[in-house]
């Protein structure tokens, strides 16, 4: 047998020998390998602890095959390489893509069951070198285990960004709504949360989707204080089972006693939500012949509890230049009516300036009438959420107020100063009980002046989570404007101070993780396309013809020399 014969067999042998330890050894170790700069293919700890929990077969069906835009093109390749990642880690989730509009005969069968879930598809334009063109398309997935369904959003409606920059918000936070859903529907739900009723609060059907939304995730149920009349005490034990307690804009004055229960639940580590109204004031009162109504303090005789606990909300409004939309009548033009729009500056729209995990990447958030909190030193951690824009400033109660004031003229100057206003606080610590050292109103042999090491989270806005209803009477979406048509993040924003009073902030730091997604500017290659075709498509096989053309030439002069080093030993 040759020499050169027998080296290519040892090379074999070696190769072939080298392949099955590798083989092996990955049998033996798993690793998946990340090689972005980002880390965007990374899952996060949180996410691979939510894997682990799917036990059976879990589908996920997503509605993005087809022809799709380029921007959707994107999103689909992000979402498939992401569930590629999930289905790495657990096998048994597996998913397919599937193009609702293929059979063109079943189409709009398929269109109507898809709506009847909630998928409701989305009409863009499409711009391809000047030419444009109208498509729809379904940005939606369904999960699927044990019997039970959740849909998962996958493109993120950012209030006045365009297809492109609600793709890339989209991709950031694509992680955490594949997450949310598969824990949604494979974990066995513990926490409980409880709706505080009996001080006038926000009706159920007000905050219906905010209820939907957490019921996803908790046990959740209302709890009346009308009992604490009666049995103070037996109310005070059955509050202590929930771990949460959302009060969302009471209107009646709380008693002693009710205000007793609420402090102990507190100082026994009980989370607690404020969504807190100190002026009567809402938007279906303006709209009368006169256009005014009267802003009001409201005592809701929580001030000395809230004092203690470190913040304090004051009875004035806030009135700020970064306001929201609002469509006016100005006239009439024939049989018509004209609308104009205006900024309201009594409902201003905030964007987080912190960068905690609570508020990090959420958009716009309305707010209704708020009031501003101030914070006291007391040994509590405060964290301000939000906060008004620097073009902002407190308007005293009582104050007439008047749609006419849309129409005011204002300068830098009456701001100087005075915005930055905190909204939305976040507390953390050892509370101090409102009844330290004080007669109790009910005797309490369990009273405890200081309490466990606790948070809660104080919006100075009552309407922040409440959804407006449509003509039927049944609510919207949780941020939506039927008036305008925005749509804010006050869903998002909710749901994030639930989840992390409620300690599941692993989900909330999934939202906030940060993916960088370098994006061509379409106007550049439109300007350069025939440069740009070169460089993406020509180059690339130009270089591979120049390095085979190369090889070739390198392969055959090689060749040609052992051929002749072989003629000369012969």
């Amino acid at each position: 047998m040759k020499a050169s014969t027998q080296q290519n067999i040892k090379t074999l042998g070696i190769t072939v020998f080298v392949l099955i330890v590798l083989n092996v050894l990955g049998t033996l170790f798993f690793h998946r390998f990340d090689l972005t700069k980002d880390k965007r293919y990374t899952l996060s700890e949180t996410s691979l602890q939510i894997v682990k929990q799917v036990k059976n077969p879990l589908s996920i069906k997503i509605y993005m095959q087809g022809d799709l835009p380029a921007d959707f093109k994107r999103l689909q390749q992000e979402t498939r390489q992401l569930l590629e990642e999930f289905q790495a880690y657990n096998s048994n989730i597996v998913f397919e893509f599937v193009n609702p509009m293929e059979n063109k005969d079943e189409s709009m069968d398929v269109v109507k069951s898809l709506y009847q879930k909630g998928l409701t598809p989305i009409n863009i334009t499409v711009d391809d070198k000047g030419k444009q063109s109208q498509a729809m398309v379904f940005p939606w997935a369904v999960a699927v285990y044990n019997n039970k369904e959740v849909n998962i959003p996958l493109l993120k409606n950012i209030m006045g960004a365009s297809t492109t920059q609600k793709v890339i918000g989209s991709i950031q936070h694509l992680e955490y709504s594949i997450a949310d859903a598969i824990n949604k529907i494979s974990k066995d739900r513990q926490k409980k949360v409880a709706i505080i009723k009996g001080n006038g609060e926000l009706s159920e059907i007000h905050i219906a989707k905010l209820l939907q939304q957490i019921r996803e995730s908790y046990y959740i149920g209302p709890f009346t204080l009308d009992s604490v009349a009666k049995n103070p005490t037996g109310t005070l034990e059955a509050l202590k089972k929930y771990d949460l307690a959302i009060i969302s804009k009471p209107t009646e004055t709380f008693s002693d006693e009710e205000k007793q229960v609420l402090d102990q639940f507190i100082m026994n580590g009980g989370k607690t939500l404020w969504l807190i109204d100190q002026v009567a004031a809402d938007m279906d009162s303006l709209y009368n012949q006169a256009g005014a109504t009267l802003a009001y303090p409201r005592d809701l005789n929580l001030n000395d509890m809230f004092f203690k606990y470190g913040f304090r909300i004051n009875p004035d409004l806030i009135k700020d230049e970064q306001g929201s939309p609002i469509k006016l009548a100005t006239g009439e033009q024939g049989s018509a009516t004209q609308y104009q729009d205006f900024v309201w500056k009594y409902a201003p729209q905030v964007y987080p300036a912190s960068q905690h995990p609570i508020v990090k990447n959420l958009g716009g958030i309305k707010f209704d009438f708020a009031s501003p909190i101030d914070t006291l030193k007391n040994g509590i951690k405060k964290t301000v959420l939000l906060q008004s824009s620097q073009y902002s400033k407190v308007v005293g109660t009582p104050v007439e107020i008047n749609l006419n004031s849309v129409t005011e003229k204002t300068s830098p100057q009456d701001y100087l100063n005075k915005g930055n206003i905190p909204l939305s606080v976040l507390l953390e610590g050892n509370f101090h009980s409102a009844f330290e050292n004080r007669v109790l109103p009910f005797k309490e042999n369990a009273f405890l002046a200081k309490g466990k090491p606790n948070k809660m989270i104080v919006i100075a806005d009552g309407d922040l989570a409440r959804n407006q209803l449509d003509k039927n009477m049944m609510p919207v979406e949780l941020g939506y404007d039927q008036r305008t048509g925005n749509l804010y993040d006050n869903k998002d924003f909710m749901m994030n101070c639930v989840n992390y009073l409620l300690d599941d902030t692993g989900l909330i730091n999934i939202r906030s993780k940060d993916v960088n997604l370098p994006l061509l500017d379409k106007e550049k290659v439109y300007e350069n396309y025939s440069l740009t075709q070169f460089i993406t498509i020509g180059l690339p096989i130009l270089i591979l013809l120049v390095f085979g053309l190369v090889f070739t030439y390198i392969r055959k002069r090689i060749y040609s020399k052992e051929m002749l080093i072989k003629k000369l030993r012969n």
